[in-house]
C-alpha cells in the first residue's frame, strides 16, 4: 500500500490571506449539508460587490446520490466552511419551475410537467442531463468547469483549490489534478531530485557559477505551491535541464528573519495586515501572488515574475526560453511558433 502524503490545507490568496483546515469525520445534515446555500439572484448580488467563484449543485429531487453527497461531502465541516469562505454556493433544482436569470438572460421552465429540465440546465449541462452535477464558475462567467457525478471529499478538493487558487488560468485541470494527486495521495510515481541553495546563498553561488535562478515565492499554506515544489521541479524529465541551466531556491515568503541581498537588508513587513517578507516584494515589484515563479538574471535581477501554478508541461518551454537567452531577441509566442508547446497564458 502507498504512503500518503499529509492532506491539503485548504486555504486561499487574493493578496495574502490564508485559511487552513485539518479534516475529521464529516457531520450528517440529510438535506442541505453544512453549506450555505443560496439562489441565483443572491448570488450574483454578492458578486458584485465582491467576485468569487461559484460552486453549483444541480440536483433532482428523486436523485439519490444528490442526497448522499448533501450527507457526506456537503456535511464535512471544514470542505463546507471552505466552500462558505471561498464561494458563492448554489443549490440549482435542475427540474424547478421558477423563472431565472443569470449571467443576464432569464431562463424558463421547459414544461410544466415533472422530470422534464429547466432552460439553466440545458445551458449549463447540455444534453448530458446526469445529477448530481457540480459547475464551478467564475472569470465573470467566462470559465466554467463541470464535474458530473458523485464527489467524495478527495475528489472534491482538488477542485476547489483548483479554482481558488487559481490554477485555472494557467492549466487544464486534468493535467493539475494528475499531479496534485501525486502530491497528497499517491507518492509512488518516478521524481528526480532538483538541487537547492537557500536564498542566503545566492550570492555566494552565483560567485562559484554564475547561472539564471529560479526563485519560487511559497508557504507551508499553499498547496498550489506544494504541489510545484513536490512534482514540477522534482520532474525527471525536467531535472537535469534544471540542474545543469538554473540555481533554484524556494523561499517561504512567511518567514521572519533577516536577509541581506544586494547589499540591502529585508526583514518581515506587513501586507494588509499579514506577515510577508519584503524581499519577496523586492523579487517581484511589490506584486505577486502565491506561488510565484521569479527568473532572475546571472546578476541576480529580476527578468521575470510568473504567477500561479505551472505543471512540469508549462514550465519546460519557459526554461528554454529563459537559459537559451532567447527572451532578449524575441517575444514567447514567437518562440514557441519554433517548436515548443505553449502553457496556458493567464487570463
Amino acid at each position: 500500500m502507498p504512503s500518503m502524503s499529509p492532506r491539503p490545507l485548504l486555504f486561499t490568496l487574493f493578496i495574502v490571506v490564508a485559511i487552513c483546515f485539518s479534516f475529521r469525520a464529516p457531520a450528517q445534515n440529510e438535506t442541505q449539508g453544512l453549506v450555505n446555500w443560496m439562489s441565483f439572484k443572491e448570488a450574483q448580488e454578492k458578486n458584485k460587490i465582491l467576485e468569487k467563484p461559484f460552486i453549483i449543485d444541480l440536483y433532482t429531487d428523486w436523485c439519490g446520490w444528490c442526497k448522499h453527497m448533501m450527507r457526506t461531502t456537503y456535511s464535512n465541516a471544514n470542505i463546507a466552511s471552505y466552500i462558505n469562505t471561498h464561494f458563492y454556493p448554489v443549490k440549482f433544482d435542475a427540474e424547478g419551475k421558477d423563472t431565472i436569470v443569470y449571467n443576464g438572460t432569464t431562463y424558463k421552465p421547459t414544461s410544466p410537467a415533472p422530470k422534464t429540465p429547466h432552460e439553466l440546465t440545458l445551458k449549463l449541462l447540455g444534453t448530458s442531463l446526469s445529477y448530481p452535477s457540480t459547475l464551478f464558475v467564475t472569470n465573470q462567467f467566462q470559465y466554467n468547469l463541470l464535474s458530473q457525478g458523485y464527489l467524495e471529499d478527495k475528489k472534491l478538493e482538488p477542485l476547489l483549490v483548483f479554482m481558488v487558487e487559481n490554477a485555472w488560468r494557467t492549466v487544464p485541470y486534468d493535467e493539475f489534478n494528475l499531479h496534485f494527486t501525486h502530491t497528497f495521495y499517491d507518492t509512488v510515481y518516478p521524481k528526480g531530485h532538483v538541487k537547492q541553495v537557500s536564498i542566503n546563498q545566492l550570492e555566494q553561488s552565483q560567485k562559484k557559477k554564475a547561472k539564471k535562478t529560479l526563485v519560487l515565492l511559497n508557504s507551508g499554506f499553499c498547496n498550489t505551491g506544494k504541489v510545484m515544489s513536490k512534482t514540477t521541479f522534482n520532474d525527471t524529465s525536467l531535472v537535469n535541464y534544471l540542474n545543469s541551466n538554473y540555481t533554484f531556491c524556494e523561499f517561504d515568503v512567511t518567514r521572519s528573519d533577516s536577509i541581506r541581498f544586494k547589499n540591502k537588508n529585508y526583514g518581515q513587513v506587513l501586507l494588509n495586515n499579514f506577515p510577508i517578507h519584503s524581499l519577496a516584494l523586492q523579487l517581484t515589484n511589490n506584486s505577486f501572488s502565491l506561488p510565484s515563479l521569479c527568473i532572475l538574471d546571472e546578476e541576480l535581477n529580476t527578468i521575470q515574475v510568473i504567477n500561479f501554478y505551472l505543471s512540469p508541461q508549462a514550465l519546460k518551454p519557459l526554461l528554454r526560453y529563459f537559459a537559451t537567452d532567447s527572451y532578449k531577441i524575441k517575444s514567447y509566442t514567437d518562440f514557441l511558433k519554433e517548436g515548443s508547446s505553449a502553457p496556458k497564458k493567464p487570463k
